[in-house]
């Protein structure tokens, strides 16, 4: 069988053939294989990533953006177009897909509903469209033991979401939202997703001077308990997930971040039915770190799944860049292992290549690139957990905590008349000599011996 890339399968190679990464078309960090014990659990590192592919970068992005035209250059193009309207085109870009992660050893991939085919005059006429190319992909899972990860809806594309899909002003346009994400859980269902996105990605105002917000918050609340309950009557059991996003498209997205959206969730009573998708950049552009907002949704038991992709701090948009850096990814990864992993979700990487990075083989080195990383980080990550590192330094810094009357203070005991007994005649003196240094630097450089230590020997 003619193969679609050419590209040769990457294999795990341990930095063993050198520093040049261009050269070596394999993995120094991830070994998909190489097992690794998580509170008394034992997997494989593939079992515990799940690296998934997300279809609208890999398959779809042309590499626009505001100021020029598409660069991308596509084994599946037709005469240098990549058709979105033409079936045909669509139906052969699902075997790009698959044999895309075959070369890779990926497992999993993800997608919204019109990634996949064009759109018809109707809703009934894309729901059949998008049906034949669910069919295809249905039958390469089946022959390839490839997962879905995830799948979402797009209600922000088309120009009827101008306003938003659930938090819409229009009525037609509400139900049509309605109607979308209905055949998308029933999509999910029909191929085993093993959770369920919802990114309200026009889901905000430009402005409060025409926006009713507790009209539509109460109506997304509705919607995602329509959602909730369609769920469970045709059987979905994957995780339903929401995705914070400060703003872009909108002025002011209403999941703005992880603690909003936590709060939006207990409001409405919606704490128990749906967990969180949390992706770099969008922390980034929410004024937080990737390891913040991954700490609060875990400290919450909210961690669903990592969308693992970063962005420039100092550019105001989401460029979804591929992760490089082993420094935060080893800090999202400490979170991860203290969840206990993702037991239904996966690092999905929305991340696309550079406008200049324009060739298929980019598509293959940026995945790499990003496995990697995390991989790295991963390994980094074990090691600091194994060693209780970080945990010693949280236990010893509270320790003043764990005893007296402010260990019954923990224990739920303790009133004000009980601390001014104890500090009132306490001088300033006396007060501060029980002040710690933090020694934070100290604990950085730490961090940065942990990452030489644990990935400098893979080049030896």
């Amino acid at each position: 069988m003619t193969e679609l890339f050419d590209f040769p399968k990457v294999d795990y190679v341990g930095g063993k053939k050198g520093l040049d990464f261009l050269d070596t078309k394999g993995y120094n960090y991830y070994n998909p294989d190489e097992e690794f014990t998580i509170n008394g659990e034992t997997k494989p590192m593939k079992d515990w990533l799940k690296f998934s592919v997300a279809y609208w970068h890999t398959m779809d992005q042309r590499l626009v953006d505001p100021f020029g035209e598409g660069t991308a250059v596509r084994p599946w193009d037709v005469d240098g177009v990549d058709d979105m309207e033409d079936m045909d085109h669509a139906l052969a870009k699902v075997d790009y897909l698959f044999e895309f992660m075959d070369k890779l050893g990926l497992e999993y991939f993800a997608f919204h509903d019109r990634d996949l085919a064009p759109q018809g005059r109707t809703l009934a006429e894309t729901n059949a469209n998008l049906d034949k190319v669910v069919d295809k992909i249905e039958q390469k899972m089946k022959e390839t033991g490839k997962k879905l990860l995830w799948n979402t809806s797009s209600l922000f594309t088309d120009k009827r979401f101008l306003a938003g899909g659930a938090t819409t002003p229009f009525a037609d346009v509400f139900a049509y939202s309605a109607a979308q994400i209905k055949h998308s859980l029933e999509i999910a269902k029909r191929l085993g997703s093993q959770s369920y996105v919802f990114w309200g990605g026009r889901e905000g105002y430009e402005s409060l001077l025409n926006t009713d917000t507790k009209r539509e918050l109460d109506h997304i609340a509705a919607f995602f308990k329509m959602a909730r309950d369609y769920a469970k009557e045709i059987g979905y059991t994957g995780q339903l997930l929401l995705e914070p996003k400060p703003k872009e498209p909108t002025d002011h997205q209403y999941d703005t971040d992880v603690q909003t959206t936590i709060s939006f969730l207990q409001t409405y009573g919606l704490e128990k039915d749906f967990k969180l998708n949390i992706e770099g950049n969008h922390a980034y552009l929410a004024g937080h770190k990737y390891e913040h907002e991954a700490r609060f949704a875990r400290e919450a038991g909210l961690l669903g799944s990592l969308d693992a992709n970063m962005g420039d701090k100092q550019t105001g948009w989401d460029i979804d860049e591929f992760p490089n850096d082993i420094y935060e990814s080893s800090l999202v990864m400490y979170e991860f292992i203290l969840n206990g992993g993702l037991p239904k979700g996966g690092l999905n990487f929305d991340a696309k290549v550079r406008r200049a990075s324009f060739k298929p083989e980019d598509l293959f080195y940026a995945h790499m690139a990003g496995m990697d990383t995390y991989a790295a980080g991963f390994r980094v990550a074990m090691k600091m957990y194994e060693d209780g590192f970080l945990e010693k330094i949280k236990h010893d810094r509270y320790a003043s905590f764990d005893k007296g009357i402010f260990a019954d203070f923990e224990n739920g005991e303790g009133s004000l008349k009980t601390f001014e007994d104890y500090i009132l005649h306490k001088t300033n003196d006396e007060i501060f000599d029980k002040v710690e240094s933090q020694h934070l630097e100290a604990i950085k450089a730490t961090l940065n011996n942990y990452i030489y230590s644990v990935l400098g020997p893979t080049f030896n």
